[in-house]
């Protein structure tokens, strides 16, 4: 038997040969040298602007409603001039493949909202203006 050490699409095999018919005669294996580790591009930020924008869009008084995290908005549960209740779910974001509610944090009127579905947010951004 011959012991091989065969890389697949980035997956390394350890696999036992052995030849049909032909005299075999054992050799001693050495693994090849370690490959140096490949660069990783660093990820791209998320831009600056649209968080910078958001407080200056909420101004005029009463209570912003913040993303707790970085994520991105699947859905947007309320219209401007709605009338929500404390606690009520207002967004939803996705971030780490789970699904988390963002509800008002008092009970108010929908004053604006500063996201759209599909839009990366970052952490501390403004979602809803709530007055």
């Amino acid at each position: 038997m011959k012991k091989l050490r065969i890389t697949l699409e980035g997956k390394t095999y350890e696999v036992e040969v052995e030849p049909i018919g032909a005299s075999y005669a054992p050799q001693a294996y050495s693994p090849p040298p370690a490959a140096a580790p490949r660069p990783v591009a660093a990820p791209k930020p998320v831009s600056a602007a649209p968080v910078a924008a958001a407080p200056a869009a909420s101004t005029g008084g009463g209570h912003p409603v913040t993303s707790p995290m970085p994520g991105l908005v699947m859905k947007v549960r309320v219209a401007v001039g709605q009338q929500v209740a404390k606690d009520e779910e207002i967004v939803v974001l996705e971030a780490m493949k789970m699904e988390s509610s963002i509800y008002a944090p008092s009970a108010g009127t929908v004053a604006a909202i500063l996201v759209k579905e599909g839009e990366a947010v970052s952490e501390g951004q403004v979602l809803v203006q709530l007055s």
